[in-house]
């Protein structure tokens, strides 16, 4: 696949069209909420698990095809956000899954040609994850506060501080801890190891101060722990 050729810009409009689409739908309030919610969440799930069905049934468990990619937990993250509405939970997964999910499928690390299955597996995987989170936050105008950014960023330090000893005790390379994708990636130009490391943790803080701005809210932290019923 050509990047930001035809085919690719293709899907990159049709994960726009069906956000938009889903965003409305919330707000006309056509489905009850917490049923499209649900809808949502399980179709996610079951095609993550076609994902796994078809990738494990062919190379087998093992050490170096484990679903630990930031996008892999922001798949199950996105789920439990449509299944619980719990608030920090929603808060990590939009964050984690628009930033995260969002700059692969600008420059997606396909692991097969398109259009075989692995390479529409990728798409539609991280395209459900910023279909999903999308219309989870600006379909029902979901606002957050400032240090609700913070506490996401402090989740995801939390996470990336784990995947990174994982990989220094196994020489793997999740959430490409020891070195940047095979494939090129913005994480070139950030310089060699470590630099690119704090590089890429400047650059998704900034993309989280980005993607606070159209839900942010004014005023004392909410005290519920649910962002929506």
């Amino acid at each position: 696949m050509i990047l930001f050729g035809p085919t690719h810009l293709t899907i990159l409009a049709m994960i726009a069209l069906v956000s938009a689409l889903l965003v409305w739908l919330f707000r006309s309030n056509a489905v009850p909420h917490g049923r499209l919610r649900v809808i949502l969440g399980m179709a996610l799930a079951a095609n993550e698990l076609v994902w796994w069905f078809y990738r494990y049934s062919r190379e087998g468990v093992h050490i170096g095809n484990l679903p630990l990619h930031l996008c892999d937990a922001g798949v199950w993250l996105s789920v439990l956000a449509c299944l619980t509405g719990v608030e920090v939970v929603v808060e990590f997964a939009y964050f984690t899954g628009l930033a995260g999910a969002g700059m692969a499928l600008f420059t997606p690390n396909l692991i097969a040609p398109w259009p075989q299955y692995p390479a529409v597996a990728f798409f539609l995987s991280h395209g459900g994850i910023v279909i999903v989170m999308s219309s989870l936050v600006f379909g029902t105008r979901l606002r957050l506060v400032a240090w609700q950014v913070w506490r996401s960023f402090g989740l995801l330090l939390l996470y990336a501080s784990a995947i990174g000893l994982f990989d220094w005790a196994t020489k793997e390379n999740y959430m490409f801890m020891r070195h940047t994708p095979e494939a090129g990636s913005p994480l070139d130009l950030m310089g060699p190891w470590p630099w690119y490391l704090a590089g890429g943790a400047a650059v998704g803080l900034v993309l989280f101060w980005l993607l606070w701005l159209p839900v942010r809210r004014a005023g004392p932290a909410p005290t519920g722990e649910r962002a929506y019923p």
